[in-house]
């Protein structure tokens, strides 16, 4: 009788570590799949196209590549509007703000800076709306930054991605 709960605690110790030792190398492979994705070239501007509707376009991509699930894109309400709605490994809804500059100024802070709280708040009513309308008010939820600018030497875009950049702003709360 003994014997056989000593085999079973090693066979359970034993599963877990070999689940441990495979989510570790899915996560792995998972990010240098990110690496190479993310390295691939960007579409060019299309000529009718503002810097913002670029920059909102090279976001979804750079989603994309990044394991994302795109749900929407700019969302309208009444309280505002998101550029990005997705889905983060069937887990979360991420409502995605993008801030796009053609450059980098120094001492200017950057592209995301230009979400203070008044547009924080904003974000935060027009993700409720959006979540009661979809009925995924038991999900849980993130606000995240993408700030886009361009370098001025070979026009390629940069990423900068903050992931929850921002807690949920207002009289009503978002899980997280």
């Amino acid at each position: 009788m003994r014997s056989k709960r000593w085999v079973r605690y090693l066979d359970r110790r034993w599963r877990s570590a070999l689940q441990r030792s495979l989510r570790a190398a899915r996560d792995s492979l998972h990010r240098r799949w990110v690496r190479v994705r993310l390295n691939h070239r960007y579409p060019l501007q299309e000529h009718e196209e503002s810097l913002g509707q670029y920059g909102e376009r090279l976001a979804g991509i750079y989603l994309e590549r990044c394991g994302y699930q795109l749900l929407e894109q700019s969302f309208h309400a009444r309280t505002g509007e998101i550029d990005w709605v997705a889905a983060w490994r069937r887990e979360m809804i991420v409502f995605v703000e993008v801030k796009t500059w053609a450059a980098e100024w120094v001492n200017a802070g950057g592209p995301a800076d230009a979400v203070d709280e008044n547009k924080q708040r904003k974000l935060t009513q027009t993700a409720l709306i959006y979540m009661k309308r979809h009925g995924l008010l038991e999900s849980r939820g993130r606000m995240d930054v993408i700030a886009v600018t361009f370098d001025p030497a070979t026009r390629s875009p940069r990423f900068r991605h903050f992931e929850n950049a921002f807690e949920a702003v207002g009289t009503y709360q978002m899980f997280s």
